[in-house]
């Protein structure tokens, strides 16, 4: 119980939140950090899921090599790309030292969620919903973006969902090479013996992990709607099949 009530006391302590090393200021860069390797992975791994996912073709390639990032260690990673002369451990901006080493690391740990939740979203969408758009002479490109990609989405939003969480955890390990993020409080913490330090570093990254989940559950909501908390089914993928042609033909 001393080391939770020395968690508090060093929570509760304003000194520790404020000032370039205070845990306001590793927290934003922390945030900043996840958002930034998300936005990364998501604009390098979704269209080239998406696209496999529609043409029905690149499957095996797709989730072995997704598989393959979920086996090599992130840290791994970042040791391998602090070493190397680039990215190095230089400064980078608002994220610090070893900012891009830890991105380039954090993008690629965010890939495999997303690339193998979208192509299996997109390759799941039931045949007859395809072969009713293609019999209603829909383009290829109507067909995904007005069928599949909407019957699509929720799973797609879980991986992204996933991923979120997972990489926000996982940027503490920037602090093994100094980098930056609430890992520094962490490793700093145990590193002193100041055990309580540690673990109030690990109960913010607990909680702001919660505070995202809540957050990616509630804009999955919001861009995936289903009825009744079900996913949209083929009835209603028809019916949008149907109206779409209707009104491009009206």
């Amino acid at each position: 119980m001393t080391v939770i009530s020395d968690a508090w006391a060093y929570l509760t302590t304003s000194s520790n939140w404020t000032g370039d090393k205070g845990m306001l200021h590793l927290l934003t860069q922390q945030l900043l950090l996840t958002v930034t390797a998300l936005f990364i992975a998501m604009l390098v791994g979704l269209p080239i899921a998406l696209w496999l996912g529609h043409v029905g073709r690149g499957g095996f390639l797709a989730i072995n090599v997704s598989n393959i990032g979920r086996a090599i260690p992130t840290f791994a990673l970042l040791a391998l790309f602090v070493t190397a002369d680039f990215p190095g451990t230089a400064e980078f901006g608002p994220y610090g030292r070893a900012g891009l080493a830890t991105l380039l690391a954090l993008a690629l740990f965010a890939l495999p969620p997303l690339i193998t939740n979208s192509y299996v979203a997109v390759r799941g969408v039931p045949s007859d919903v395809k072969e009713a758009a293609d019999g209603m002479g829909m383009t290829g490109a109507q067909k995904f973006f007005r069928v599949e990609l909407p019957l699509a989405l929720p799973l797609v939003m879980s991986g992204v969902r996933l991923a979120l969480v997972q990489v926000w955890a996982t940027a503490t390990i920037a602090a093994l090479v100094a980098g930056p993020g609430l890992g520094r409080v962490i490793t700093d913490g145990f590193f002193r013996t100041n055990y309580g330090k540690g673990i109030a570093g690990a109960i913010v990254v607990g909680l702001v992990a919660l505070v995202l989940e809540l957050f990616a559950a509630s804009v999955q909501r919001l861009v995936a709607p289903s009825r009744n908390g079900s996913s949209p089914n083929r009835d209603s993928a028809l019916s949008a099949a149907t109206s779409t042609v209707a009104r491009d033909t009206g």
